[in-house]
């Protein structure tokens, strides 16, 4: 396929609250820093994809309340209602029409005037899960516990997760929640769904972030290196929870496979450099890593433990700090992404992981990670 690359990223401070500005101000916010960062102007971008969702907007068609602040007059306009994630797929797709060069990606969230539990609720079937009240944490914790039982993680190597990305998010200024702590911290923390506890989940979050994706006509006029797409690729699963095998997540499975087909990967533990995963919860991101063929089934609690994941690690995941450190919600997915390309670049700052020329991004939709997306990245 024709080669594209993104030349444009820009993310906001991501906060517990951001009461003072509105949806439109985030989006302007990150609209002007990535076409600063791409060296553009607004009349430079033919192409813009809106990423938000009527439920956590608290409104009907709620990307029209963004589409003057991100300069999407006079040009055609998409909107995605799901994760940043599917937002940068559906803008990569685009320009590989051949009818764009240059496509503007925005997503957006403002958690802290939405209710998670009722929202995420309203994800399940009206029938016959919805009134037992699953939401976003009571269904993943049914997945932990799965997880866990069927090959034998601890909740112990679950909490590493938590104190490695909260540590990770020190050296990320963007990051919502750097915290100093313990497995012992993690493991007293209030429990909310067993066994998934406080300090296992990620934070409420606003924020909103924004990539230009480019040809290669357009790539060349980039003033800074470009991040190029080698593969990008994402299956879903089926929508009831009990259809699946929970301990299994057989759509990131698939999506990983036809990436790395793609990229020409065949030990991706050892050809990427760096890896940033969707980890809304602690125990995801050790389910994640042997979906991804990282290590095998059952083996990723005795490889975090080996610090292999740290930053100086030999296989570093979420450098940035994770989402579980900010979890702008149909945002984060986008941010994995841009922390890859600012990996790629060597622009990560202090958590910028030594010569990386490959980078993996992750995200995700639907309960207990229903739908993958996955972009490979690369100079």
């Amino acid at each position: 396929m024709e080669k594209i690359a993104i030349v444009g990223v820009a993310q906001t401070k991501f906060e517990k609250a951001k009461p003072t500005e509105c949806f439109a101000d985030l989006v302007y916010e990150v609209t002007i820093k990535a076409l600063e960062d791409a060296g553009m102007t607004i009349g430079d971008i033919d192409n813009v994809i809106t990423v938000s969702n009527d439920f956590w907007d608290g409104r009907t068609i709620s990307s029209m309340a963004v589409q003057d602040a991100c300069g999407s007059y006079g040009k055609n306009i998409s909107t995605v209602e799901g994760d940043g994630t599917y937002g940068a797929i559906y803008g990569a797709l685009r320009v590989l029409s051949g009818s764009y060069k240059n496509t503007l990606v925005v997503s957006h969230c403002k958690g802290s005037m939405s209710d998670n539990s009722i929202i995420t609720n309203g994800a399940f079937d009206p029938i016959y899960t919805r009134s037992l009240g699953l939401d976003s944490i009571s269904s993943s914790a049914l997945q932990a516990r799965r997880f866990m039982e069927k090959y034998g993680i601890t909740e112990e190597q679950c909490a590493l997760v938590s104190v490695k990305n909260h540590q990770n998010a020190f050296k990320n200024p963007y990051a919502q929640l750097p915290l100093d702590i313990t497995v012992e911290d993690v493991m007293k923390s209030r429990k909310l769904a067993d066994p998934i506890k406080l300090l296992d989940a990620s934070p409420i979050t606003d924020g909103a972030a924004a990539i230009i994706i480019s040809n290669q006509v357009g790539a060349k006029f980039s003033p800074k290196p470009p991040v190029w797409i080698r593969a990008m690729a994402h299956c879903t699963d089926a929508y009831f929870l009990g259809d699946r095998d929970l301990a299994e997540a057989d759509a990131l499975v698939n999506a990983a496979v036809r990436a790395y087909e793609m990229a020409g990967i065949t030990d991706p533990a050892s050809e990427i450099d760096v890896f940033e995963l969707y980890d809304a919860f602690s125990y995801q991101e050790l389910l994640w890593m042997e979906a991804l063929g990282l290590c095998g089934q059952g083996k990723s609690g005795r490889v975090i433990e080996s610090g292999a994941t740290a930053i100086d690690g030999s296989m570093p995941i979420n450098p940035s700090g994770g989402v579980i450190s900010a979890h702008p919600v149909m945002v984060a997915g986008l941010v994995r992404i841009i922390e890859a390309v600012l990996q790629v670049r060597g622009e990560a700052g202090e958590h910028q992981v030594p010569g990386v020329k490959t980078a993996l991004a992750h995200g995700l939709n639907g309960a207990c990670g229903q739908g993958h997306g996955i972009f490979i990245l690369g100079r």
